[in-house]
């Protein structure tokens, strides 16, 4: 999924970038920094908030598969 996928799926819902990082236990600014590129997400927070929000596969899935 792409950024754009995730922003319009949150303004389809009427969910706030917020109320998500709050739920989820980020900090709304990382959300924010993952969303515009700020944050790769290739490891740490930012690779958690990622795969949270469906831009990266979750790793602990794939194992599963394998």
């Amino acid at each position: 999924m792409t950024t754009d996928q995730v922003k319009r799926q949150f303004r389809e819902r009427g969910t706030t970038f917020t109320e998500w990082a709050a739920t989820h236990g980020f900090d709304r600014n990382d959300v924010y920094r993952v969303l515009n590129g700020q944050l790769k997400g290739n490891y740490g927070k930012g690779h958690d908030i990622a795969v949270k929000l469906g831009l990266k596969p979750d790793p602990a899935l794939e194992k599963q598969a394998a």
